[in-house]
C-alpha cells in the first residue's frame, strides 16, 4: 500500500510512457535546469530518476525566460525503437503568450537526447498519439489572445511526420471543453477501438480537475464521460490531497489501470498555503459501461457537489455552484492510499550513498534527505541551477572537496546567476552548509538561500561593510519583488580570523529560522523566525501567476566584476 504523494515536493504535470514491463513518468521543471525529470519504475511503487533529457546548453536557451516559464508539461511517448519528448518552452505571460513547442528523441533513456526540433508555438502542454496504423499526431490547447475569445480556446489536433519533421495536413479543433473551463493538458489513448481524450481543467489551484471523453473516430465528435469531472478536489476543501487534477493514464502490473495526478498537501485541510509544491499522486481507476471512474474515490463529508456552505475554522463561505446543470460526478476525490499487486523491484533497492538521494532510488522512503561533501566528479542528480548550466562559473576540480561557485549576476537575475539547489520534500527539515568566501565589496555576496523564485526568496548571505571593513553576515528577505535587508544595524561582523562560516535554516511548517557559526563553535541564531509560508503557489499569487515550488541552495553573486568564488565544504538536507 502506497500514500499519496508518491513523487514528493514540485513533481507536475506527469505523463506516463509504458514499455513492455517497465514504466516511465516525465515531469516539468520550469525555469530550473536540467530540463525536465524522468522516473522509472517496473511496479510502481520504487521510482529512480533514470534521466535529465534536457542537459546540454545548445538544445535549448532557458536564459531571460520568466518566473515559472521554462519547460512546462512535457510528455513522453515510445515509438519505433525510440522515446519521444515533447516540451513547451513558455517565454511570456502576457494576451499573447508566447509558447514554443519541441519534440526531441532518443534510442534509451537515459542516453543523449538529440536537439529539440520546432513544432509550432500555437498553445502550450503539447502531446503526441501514435496510432495503431502509424500515423502520429500533435495536439495541444489553443491559446486565444483576444479578449472577445476565452483564452482557453479548446484542444486542437494535427497529424505529424516523425521522419519528415513537419506537421501535415490541417489543424482542427476536436474539444471545446466540458465547461468546467480552462481546457489544457491533452492526451490521447486508445482502447478497445475508442479514443480518450484525458485533459485538464479548472486551472492549477484549488479548482484543478481532469475531465475525459471519447470518440470512435480521432477528429471525434467527442463524448463527454457521465463520470465528470474525472477528478477534482474543488468541493472537498477537507482533503489533505488538493489542486488534484492534470491526470496520465497507464495500464498497470496485473492489467489493473492507473492514474497519475498533481496534487499538492497544503500546510492546513482548509486550503492553507501549499510550500512543497505541486507533487505526484497515484490513484487506481476501474471501467464502467466503458467509462473510466476513480476505485474508492471518496465522497461525503468532503463534497459540495452543487454548492453550498462550508465552515471554515474562522468563518462560513459559500461554494459556488458548478457552472453546469445538475449532474456532475460525485466520487471524484482521490483515495490517500493505493494499493498495487507488485512487491518492490528488487533492482530499486535503497541506494542511498553518499551524494545520492534516496528519494530518488525509492519512493517508498518517506525520508527524502541527501548530503554531499561535493567529493563527487559531477553535482549529485538531485540538484538544479536556474534557466542554464553553469559551465566554467563553477567547478568541483580547482578546489578538490569543494564546490566553488563564481559569483555573477544577482539573485534577481532572470539570466546568468550562479545558484545550485534542490527540491523542499518535507515541511520539517534543516538545511545548510560550509562556506569560506572572501568578498572585498559589497556587491559580492555568496550564502544560503530558501528560493521561490526571482521575486520571492530568504537569503542568508555573507558580504563585505565597507563602513566596518570587515565581512559581515545578514538576511535579504523578497517578497513580492520588494527587498528588505533584515538586519540591518544588527548585522553580524565576521572576526577575521574566521576562515569558515556555518550557515543552517530550520523550516518547521509555517516558519523558518536561518543559524550560523564560525567553524567548531555553536549554532547561533541569525535574525528571527521567517515566513516559510510565503514561498508558495497560493501566497505568491497575489501578485503574479506562478507554479512550482519552494527549492533551497547556495549561491553566490559578484554585481561588480564576476570574479569572486565561494567554496562550499557540503551541503546537506536533512529532514525531521
Amino acid at each position: 500500500m502506497l500514500t499519496n504523494p508518491i513523487l514528493r515536493g514540485f513533481q507536475p504535470d506527469a505523463s506516463v510512457c509504458v514499455v513492455g514491463e517497465d514504466y516511465y513518468i516525465a515531469t516539468s521543471t520550469f525555469e530550473w535546469w536540467p530540463g525536465v525529470m524522468i522516473y522509472h519504475s517496473r511496479d510502481l511503487a520504487d521510482w529512480r530518476l533514470a534521466a535529465r533529457p534536457l542537459n546540454r546548453k545548445g538544445q535549448l536557451s532557458l536564459t531571460g525566460d520568466r518566473n515559472s516559464g521554462g519547460i512546462w508539461a512535457p510528455h513522453l511517448s515510445y515509438k519505433d525503437g525510440r522515446f519521444w519528448l515533447m516540451i513547451t518552452d513558455v517565454k511570456t505571460d502576457q494576451c499573447f503568450k508566447d509558447t514554443l513547442n519541441y519534440i526531441l528523441s532518443c534510442e534509451r533513456i537515459d542516453g543523449e537526447w538529440t536537439d529539440p526540433v520546432f513544432v509550432h508555438a500555437s498553445g502550450f502542454d503539447p502531446a503526441l498519439f501514435h496510432d495503431e496504423d502509424g500515423k502520429t499526431y500533435v495536439m495541444s490547447m489553443l491559446w486565444d489572445y483576444r479578449p472577445y475569445k476565452p483564452n482557453f480556446n479548446g484542444v486542437a489536433l494535427q497529424q505529424y511526420d516523425l521522419e519528415e519533421k513537419k506537421l501535415l495536413g490541417e489543424r482542427k479543433k476536436i474539444f471545446g471543453g466540458s465547461g468546467w473551463g480552462l481546457t489544457e493538458g491533452p492526451q490521447i489513448m486508445k482502447k478497445d477501438g475508442w479514443y480518450y481524450l484525458l485533459c485538464a481543467e479548472g486551472g492549477t489551484g484549488f479548482s484543478h480537475a481532469s475531465v475525459v471523453c471519447c470518440s470512435r473516430d480521432i477528429w471525434g465528435p467527442y463524448e463527454i464521460s457521465p463520470y465528470t469531472p474525472f477528478i477534482s478536489t474543488r468541493f472537498a476543501p477537507q482533503s489533505p490531497l488538493q489542486k488534484c487534477g492534470h491526470a496520465s493514464f497507464l495500464k498497470g502490473p496485473g492489467g489493473r489501470w492507473y492514474i497519475t495526478y498533481i496534487c499538492a498537501r497544503p500546510l492546513t485541510l482548509q486550503r492553507g498555503d501549499c510550500v512543497l509544491g505541486r507533487e505526484m499522486g497515484l490513484a487506481e481507476i476501474v471501467w464502467t459501461d466503458g467509462w473510466p471512474h476513480i476505485k474508492d474515490a471518496e465522497e461525503a463529508p468532503y463534497l459540495v457537489p452543487q454548492g453550498g456552505r462550508i465552515r471554515l475554522p474562522d468563518r462560513e463561505v459559500m461554494l459556488p455552484a458548478p457552472p453546469v446543470k445538475e449532474g456532475w460526478n460525485a466520487f471524484t476525490v482521490p483515495p490517500l492510499t493505493v494499493d498495487i499487486p507488485a512487491g518492490p523491484d528488487p533492482e530499486m533497492e535503497d541506494r542511498s550513498e553518499k551524494g545520492h538521494a534516496r528519494e530518488m532510488a525509492s519512493t517508498r522512503q518517506t525520508d527524502c534527505s541527501t548530503e554531499t561533501d561535493f567529493d563527487e566528479k559531477e553535482l549529485p542528480d538531485y540538484l538544479h541551477t536556474l534557466r542554464e548550466p553553469l559551465g566554467e562559473h563553477m567547478s568541483l576540480t580547482e578546489r578538490p572537496g569543494f564546490l566553488r561557485l563564481y559569483g555573477q549576476q544577482s539573485i534577481a537575475s532572470l539570466h546568468s546567476q550562479t545558484m545550485v539547489a534542490r527540491r523542499w520534500q518535507s515541511v520539517h527539515f534543516t538545511a545548510g552548509t560550509e562556506l569560506e568566501f572572501w568578498p572585498e565589496s559589497y556587491e559580492q555576496m555568496a550564502g544560503l538561500t530558501c528560493f521561490y523564485d526571482t521575486e520571492n526568496y530568504m537569503y542568508a548571505y555573507v558580504s563585505y561593510d565597507e563602513d566596518r571593513r570587515c565581512r559581515i553576515l545578514d538576511i535579504l528577505v523578497c517578497e513580492h519583488g520588494k527587498t528588505v535587508v533584515c538586519l540591518g544595524e544588527e548585522r553580524i561582523s565576521i572576526p577575521d580570523g574566521v576562515e569558515r562560516i556555518g550557515l543552517e535554516v530550520r523550516v518547521d511548517r509555517e516558519e523558518l529560522q536561518f543559524f550560523y557559526s564560525w567553524l567548531g563553535e555553536p549554532l547561533r541564531p541569525l535574525g528571527g523566525k521567517l515566513p516559510a509560508s510565503h514561498l508558495s503557489d497560493d501566497h505568491i499569487r497575489e501578485s503574479a501567476l506562478v507554479f512550482t515550488g519552494a527549492m533551497v541552495g547556495i549561491c553566490a553573486q559578484d554585481i561588480y566584476d564576476h570574479s569572486t568564488y565561494g567554496d562550499f565544504a557540503c551541503f546537506y538536507y536533512r529532514e525531521a
